[in-house]
């Protein structure tokens, strides 16, 4: 190795590509420590006394989930009064009929019912008018929390208890759970851990929870809310048009003068299964442009960034300029690094650690993707739904 270093392009391209991975492993909040977001170590407390709770759960074609989710909101060792209202979101699937019975199965008696959905309102996502209708039905019940949880997520019996816990020993007005996604199929082992990664990187728990940072965030699978925030809002219209709603509230709430917290958990589990690539790049092409704020300019940067900070590391690896290398086997060190302790919480080989850069590509990829569905009008598709259509 020489004695001194040089810098050719290739050796100023280092530093750059090094100077980005020590900004990203020691200037976002540790980020990748995921240890310290895990909730599921922490004993569970008690309370005095236990406030009230409604869970609401919209439900849109969610027949092959549905039923065991029901049960695992009906099986919540909650001490305080809690009752669930799920709203079929115009299912087709007999997603209602398949609720009810597994209501009917656990004995719910007048702790669940279930909702129709009106026809969607102009100038409003499905999922939100779906959460509308559920908060409209239970308005004279005044909880002190509202629960928003996802149709195909299985919670354990303590989810509900933990939470409360949190929100009123911390006095947060919202508290929410990444629940664990499948890491099962080879798709899921490659893609879903950096899924993860990445949205830690943009919404570092340490600053959510920070009212000194401007950042918030929330994973809508599983969000309690405390029912005065949300009517200091202005109730859940002050988002309606959002594609990306977990994190909209959380900011609406956040911006309002509200404690925001979101930690991660391995003990509630998303049901929904990734078989393929395809389904995937659909998950992340419905909200990667609006998270874009449909901009080009920010489109291409984005792209030369995922370049320049996942690709450019190994390419530098690779070639003759010996200062270049070291810079680039830095980088490429610091980067495996920091996704280490994902893959670990995912408990998968720790050999998916070196596929990230090929995850960025894809993730690239599936962003040009998701501005190509925007710019011809279909944007934000799920499930039969676009909800980010090009405006004229």
């Amino acid at each position: 190795m020489p004695t001194h270093f040089r810098f050719d392009p290739a050796g100023l391209l280092g530093v750059l590509v090094l100077a980005i991975w020590l900004h990203i492993f020691f200037g976002r909040g540790r980020f990748w420590l995921v240890r310290k977001a895990d909730v599921d170590r922490s004993p569970i407390e008690q309370l005095d006394a236990w406030p009230s709770v409604i869970a609401v759960v919209p439900a849109r074609n969610e027949a092959d989930t549905i039923g065991r989710t029901v049960a695992s909101l009906l099986e919540q060792d909650f001490p305080g009064r809690f009752s669930i209202v799920l709203v079929d979101d115009h299912s087709s699937d007999g997603t209602a009929s398949l609720a009810k019975q597994a209501g009917l199965d656990n004995e719910s008696k007048d702790r669940f019912r279930i909702i129709e959905a009106s026809e969607l309102p102009q100038g409003w996502t499905g999922k939100l008018w779906a959460l509308q209708t559920g908060i409209a039905a239970v308005q004279t019940e005044q909880p002190a929390y509202f629960w928003f949880t996802d149709a195909d997520i299985m919670h354990t019996p303590d989810t509900l208890r933990r939470l409360v816990v949190r929100a009123e020993r911390k006095a947060l007005d919202l508290a929410s759970l990444m629940v664990l996604l499948q890491a099962k199929t080879l798709p899921e082992r490659a893609l879903v851990p950096p899924f993860l990664y990445f949205f830690l990187m943009l919404y570092p728990p340490k600053w959510i929870a920070d009212q000194e940072f401007s950042t918030a965030g929330a994973a809508g699978g599983c969000i309690l809310l405390k029912r005065v925030a949300l009517e200091r809002l202005g109730g859940i219209s002050a988002i309606r048009d959002q594609v990306i709603d977990d994190c909209a509230l959380a900011k609406a709430v956040k911006d309002s003068g509200g404690r925001v917290w979101m930690g991660l958990t391995r003990r509630s589990l998303s049901r929904r299964a990734y078989s393929t690539f395809a389904e995937i790049r659909d998950l992340i092409a419905r909200t990667a442009f609006t998270q874009l704020r449909y901009s080009s300019a920010l489109l291409i940067g984005t792209i030369f960034g995922m370049i320049l900070t996942y690709i450019a590391p190994l390419l530098l690896v690779g070639i003759p300029d010996a200062t270049a290398r070291v810079l680039g086997l830095s980088a490429w060190l610091l980067m495996t690094a920091s996704f280490l302790p994902t893959v670990r919480f995912y408990r998968i080989s720790l050999a998916w650690s070196l596929v990230l850069p090929l995850a960025a590509l894809f993730y690239t990829w599936a962003t040009w993707v998701s501005a190509v569905r925007y710019w011809t009008g279909r944007g934000a598709e799920w499930k039969g739904r676009s909800q980010a259509q090009r405006r004229a």
